[in-house]
């Protein structure tokens, strides 16, 4: 090779187009963590899928959907002559094609939901063949750990300070307790019990959340409990409360900001950037939850952290569901300056049980993020095969 000339600089030769090869989802059974829902998922249920890239370079990208996976293998099919033969190199350009040439199925739900999967997979390629973290590819890198906050169902009062007790036993120091009986119960007293008992087992100098969980199914308060719930909060050095309110109530999520005592926190159930707007310009929210795993990816997901900055709204993301959600979420983590705090599900096995190096605590309570190309993490084969009974390429 030539010398480079006097006062030029000698750069690396561009990386070829990655060509898509095929997408698969698998859908995950047998333990499906509960969710405190008036209709309860069971085991068995599928509510999270795995999706892999597989492109010609022989790179495998793997991504996350929260959503029954038999919905996303449903959308792979509709969305494939979209993607068959793209460059998997380029994930923003890739899947805003496949939101903008959707469009007339709706925007949100299944298609949404899959293109959340293909888009965490397709950055995970990407700094596979770069040899970058994905966090570094956002734009740099403001941390190499985040606290994680345990995300609980809610309990009677006595269960609640035990189950709060194991995992601060295994080193958690953040704790959000949601859904369950509050609220559902219409007892203000076992609400303020459940939060009391939780608050003391956490103990005083360890940070407690609440979710209310006010997306289920015919759910029975209206913005003046929340409003009395938010003040018996403040008495708890509760750090927000989340989802107080139903998913649509926006002029009543705008109000219960300005009044109440403690911050006020949502957004999980939008999906697209575009919903996100008027939750932002209006001040709905304190604290903004996109998940990763359905609001259409990193790709969507770092635009509404963005936004959201622009109008003082913190970002903290919601991609708990599996452990390639919370990869991408510690990968953002990363990326973004004022991001102390990722969701992180006690308990599930599609969270500690299908890598081959499970997350681990450090002693202060913080999970390190990866600094391996791409997302950084691993899927054990053997061990994921448990969650999807029927034979996959995912798996050779």
């Amino acid at each position: 090779m030539p010398e480079t000339a006097p006062g030029h600089t000698r750069y690396a030769t561009a990386i070829p187009p990655i060509r898509i090869r095929s997408i698969e989802a698998a859908p995950l059974f047998g333990e499906s963590p509960k969710g405190g829902w008036s209709a309860e998922i069971k085991p068995e249920d599928s509510i999270h899928a795995i999706i892999a890239v597989h492109t010609d370079a022989g790179i495998t990208g793997f991504g996350s959907a929260f959503t029954d996976g038999r919905l996303v293998q449903a959308g792979l099919k509709v969305l494939e002559p979209l993607y068959a033969g793209e460059n998997a190199l380029e994930p923003e350009r890739v899947t805003e094609k496949l939101h903008q040439n959707t469009f007339w199925m709706g925007r949100g739900g299944t298609l949404t939901h899959a293109i959340s999967g293909i888009d965490i997979a397709l950055w995970d390629i990407l700094g596979k063949a770069t040899g970058m973290p994905v966090g570094r590819l956002l734009g740099g890198t403001y941390r190499r750990r985040v606290q994680p906050y345990c995300s609980l169902l809610m309990e009677e009062p006595a269960r609640m300070g035990d189950v709060i007790a194991e995992y601060r036993d295994k080193g958690f120091r953040a704790f959000k307790i949601g859904w369950g009986p509050f609220g559902r119960a219409l007892d203000a007293r076992l609400d303020e019990a459940i939060v009391q008992s939780a608050r003391e087992a956490a103990g005083h100098d360890n940070k407690l959340l609440v979710d209310a969980g006010a997306s289920d199914a015919y759910w029975p308060h209206g913005l003046k409990w929340a409003m009395r719930t938010a003040e018996m909060l403040k008495d708890y050095n509760v750090g927000w409360f989340e989802e107080a309110l139903k998913p649509d109530a926006l002029d009543d999520f705008c109000h219960l900001r300005r009044v109440s005592p403690v911050p006020i926190a949502g957004g999980e159930v939008l999906t697209r950037r575009q919903a996100f707007i008027p939750w932002l310009s209006r001040g709905a929210f304190d604290i903004v939850q996109p998940d990763v795993t359905k609001v259409g990816g990193i790709s969507e997901q770092r635009r509404i952290a963005w936004m959201a900055a622009e109008f003082g709204v913190k970002y903290i993301g919601h991609g708990w569901n599996t452990a390639l959600g919370v990869a991408a979420d510690l990968q953002m983590a990363s990326a973004f300056p004022d991001v102390d705090l990722v969701e992180f599900i006690g308990g599930s096995p599609y969270v500690d049980g299908i890598l081959v190096r499970p997350f681990e605590l450090d002693d202060e309570g913080y999970l390190s993020i990866p600094e391996r190309p791409g997302l950084g993490v691993e899927i054990d084969r053997d061990k994921i095969r448990k969650f999807v009974p029927d034979p996959s390429p995912l798996f050779l």
